[in-house]
């Protein structure tokens, strides 16, 4: 959900991920129909149990790389991904920007590809390649043609075992780095929307920068710095391998084995923030002034971890709340008051516990303080009285078909059977994690209503268009 408001919202691509500057083609068109995924002293095979069930293999190499292969004959397309487990929150406080930064970086060759190759290796044979960044990990991916898995499998290994990492490229990504920022960021309207509001719902815990990070960070680092945070994080004992498609298992298995089984073992255990956030214990409220027509509002609340079962509930009240046409927010205050131009509600799904943030852009004439208050009214509502039987049971359709829908393409299948072995150590989750929203009540709904979205522990930020 949270990268669908970013695309939503004047396209700010980085407020809590950011996709890479590498082309996306219409060649995704084609995976419209399918479903993906992705260690070998321990083996497990999950078979499918009905028609809508995902199969897949896991096994893990003698260097701690967990892979997980995903078999689907419908289309001849492989999607080969591999998620590691850092993202921005895993930075130097004095070193902000780093995960994103190598999110490009990666992309520059290895010692066996040229700099400037590895798109060209992809595109060429009929694919498409990506990678976004996010607070808590980092995800390639290449979308191939079946015949060409092997491929995939060596631009991916080359990447893990020996990237460029060096002066030359470095100087190349900050630049590029920094005129995405320009873009994306600072000449955005509302561009800065997460930042000013994360750096004030945090004042402990790394969440309280940006995924993008501090250019100041990036400048004045050397390639030593650079070296040691590639070396430190992008091991196969941090990263999961997903592949999803029309594969032979049997066959990938031994292709995995040929491609990363050499790859060494990182040094060392991979450092784990554990900063515990202090909560807001008052209101917070500030004004930005920014480059906008249309004043507006931003309240952000801390909510539970992923994963939690507060977080399901938390989620389904962000859906109710802000989520479609006959969503309460739009039916309120854009249909009926017509006081926003806008309006939206959703959770940060964190690894650690994160925040929802609620917005209002504003009609042009409309006050920030009217449009807070029609805003305010909707949650107090949801605290006031439980959500009748058929609102629930709509609320409820609405979440189950925007899972599936999650993992209709490979790309989607494999980053889900990464995210949910990477964050909870259970790949199947990919088929079991509905029934943990299916078992939120209506009473959950009203109670985490109540108790994370209170007015004293809350941000607030109004922003307003510059003089």
């Amino acid at each position: 959900m949270i990268l669908h408001f970013i695309y939503t919202l004047t396209g700010i691509l980085l407020l809590c991920g950011s996709l890479s500057a590498q082309s996306e083609s219409a060649y995704q068109a084609s995976i419209s129909q399918e479903a993906i995924a992705l260690n070998e002293s321990s083996s497990i095979k999950v078979a499918a149990e009905s028609s809508t069930q995902i199969a897949f293999e896991k096994f893990t190499l003698d260097n701690g790389l967990t892979v997980i292969l995903h078999e689907d004959k419908s289309t001849p397309i492989v999607a080969v991904s591999v998620m590691y487990h850092v993202g921005s929150k895993n930075e130097d406080p004095e070193r902000t920007g780093f995960a994103h930064f190598f999110e490009h970086l990666l992309f520059e060759g290895s010692e066996n590809i040229g700099r400037g190759e590895f798109s060209k290796y992809v595109e060429n044979a009929g694919g498409a390649l990506n990678a976004n960044t996010t607070y808590d990990r980092t995800f390639y991916y290449d979308l191939l043609p079946s015949n060409q898995l092997e491929l995939g499998l060596w631009l991916e290994s080359e990447r893990m075992l020996h990237a460029k990492v060096d002066d030359k490229g470095i100087e190349t990504q900050r630049e590029v780095v920094k005129e995405e920022k320009r873009q994306r960021v600072d000449n955005r309207p509302y561009g800065t929307i997460v930042e000013e509001a994360m750096k004030r719902a945090y004042k402990e815990h790394p969440y309280k920068w940006t995924v993008i990070g501090s250019m100041d960070h990036l400048d004045a680092a050397v390639e030593a710095d650079y070296v040691s945070f590639y070396e430190k994080f992008y091991v196969p004992n941090n990263a999961i391998l997903s592949i999803a498609g029309d594969i032979n298992t049997t066959e990938t298995r031994k292709l995995v084995q040929k491609y990363f089984a050499g790859i060494p073992k990182g040094k060392g255990e991979v450092p784990r923030p554990n900063v515990e956030e202090p909560a807001i214990s008052r209101e917070i409220r500030d004004t930005v002034y920014d480059n906008i027509q249309l004043p507006a509002v931003i309240q952000t609340y801390r909510i539970p971890a992923q994963g939690t079962s507060d977080f399901y509930a938390v989620s389904m009240l962000a859906t109710l709340l802000a989520d479609g046409a006959s969503s309460r927010l739009q039916k309120a205050l854009v249909d009926e008051k017509q006081l926003a131009l806008f309006t939206g509600a959703f959770p940060f799904a964190l690894e650690d516990p994160g925040v929802s943030l609620a917005f209002i852009i504003c009609n042009a004439g409309v006050s920030p303080k009217e449009a807070e208050m029609a805003m305010d009214e909707e949650y107090q509502k949801v605290k006031d009285e439980v959500i009748s039987e058929r609102e629930f049971q709509k609320l409820r359709n609405k979440v189950e078909n925007d899972f599936v829908s999650s993992n209709s393409t490979v790309a989607g299948v494999a980053e889900s059977l990464a995210n949910y072995e990477m964050y909870f150590g259970d790949a199947n989750l990919i088929n079991n994690e509905i029934k943990r929203y299916m078992s939120v009540t209506r009473e959950d709904i009203q109670r985490v209503a109540k108790e994370y979205f209170d007015k004293d522990s809350r941000v607030v930020l109004y922003y307003l268009p510059k003089e």
